[in-house]
């Protein structure tokens, strides 16, 4: 399976403005140099706390907001290059944000609004609004009823369907969701991804998925890469990762996953503290102020990062041979010839 979308040293760091004496300044590091590929046809989770950086990366990737540094290679060309401008790279790559409402102009129609972006790029207006009926059909609302209509008049539900219609209208290769299910109650949840799954078979997608939901992710995601103060910490199949997770944080979000089984109730944090400022990250492994296995070595040396590009890796050194960490496994010997 071939990577569709690759990213290579993506950083975004937002300026902090100084106050009237001169103090202040520096830079928050939301995304600080992460590496990793989708596969075509996969569906790859991103899950992390708070702040961790998922939401940004989800802006990085449509070229909503600049990077700092890095770039984002679609199907083997550079975007915003002479081979891939913008306008193209985001017919084939579409958004659907988390605030159903936010996101639909509060003076268009239901059908106006998925019909806009095919207009936009060539297409005309019956042919726009012929694609708008199709879609909203396939989300399950029915255009007799609901094309009229506008953002107000629908639930939460109805407007996310409206946002996935509105995706796909440009008919696209791969649909970033970030928190697109979030905002809904339970049993609409469950409606909407059981939505997304067969429209990602009927129409051949590539999803990445963002949620802080773990139960969800592990529902609908190939593959999921964990987050951490703008790093990746961990990043592998969605079943290795839930079933035996190497990095302690990912270790620690996923004791935190509430149960219904009375016989495993959490009754002690399983993390302990907030993420440090990302202004002023730690030193050496970022994690290593919060981290119950961390050593003196973890604060003064970075974890490395050349396996997380492959699809599959953990930056912790306790994974590295010979990093220093009492935990770590010594190297396996060289093989020598025989003489």
């Amino acid at each position: 399976m071939k990577s569709l979308l690759e990213i290579r040293g993506l950083v975004k760091h937002f300026p902090l403005k100084k106050d009237v004496l001169g103090r202040g300044g520096g830079v928050v590091r939301a995304v600080d140099g992460i590496d990793f590929h989708v596969r075509e046809g996969e569906t790859l989770g991103v899950v992390g706390e708070s702040g961790c950086g998922k939401s940004t990366t989800a802006r990085l990737l449509m070229h909503l907001i600049e990077p700092t540094a890095g770039e984002v290679i679609f199907d083997g060309a550079a975007v915003g290059s002479r081979d891939l401008p913008l306008k193209e790279f985001r017919r084939q790559v579409q958004m659907v944000f988390q605030d159903s409402y936010a996101s639909l102009n509060p003076r268009l129609t239901i059908e106006d609004s998925v019909a806009f972006g095919p207009m936009v790029h060539g297409l005309a207006r019956q042919p726009s609004v012929e694609r708008a009926r199709d879609l909203l059909a396939r989300v399950g609302l029915d255009p007799s009823r609901f094309a009229e209509r506008y953002p107000h008049e629908l639930s939460g539900g109805q407007r996310q369907r409206v946002n996935i219609a509105r995706a796909l209208a440009l008919q696209p290769r791969v649909v970033i969701l970030d928190e697109a299910v979030s905002a809904l109650d339970k049993s609409v949840e469950a409606q909407v991804l059981n939505l997304l799954l067969d429209l990602k078979q009927d129409f051949g997608l590539t999803y990445v998925f963002i949620s802080h939901d773990l139960n969800v992710v592990r529902f609908v995601s190939d593959r999921v890469m964990v987050m951490y103060l703008g790093e990746v910490a961990e990043i592998g199949s969605a079943e290795s990762l839930f079933t035996a997770a190497r990095h302690p944080y990912t270790r620690a979000l996923l004791s935190s996953m509430p149960s219904l089984d009375p016989d495993h109730r959490t009754e002690v944090a399983p993390l302990a503290g907030d993420p440090p400022n990302p202004i002023s990250p730690p030193s050496g492994c970022r994690f290593h102020p919060r981290c119950s296995l961390a050593a003196p070595v973890c604060a003064t040396r970075a974890p490395s990062r050349r396996s997380l590009a492959s699809g599959v890796g953990v930056a912790c050194l306790i994974q590295e041979p010979d990093s220093g960490h009492p935990q770590a496994a010594a190297a396996a010997p060289a093989l020598t010839e025989a003489a």
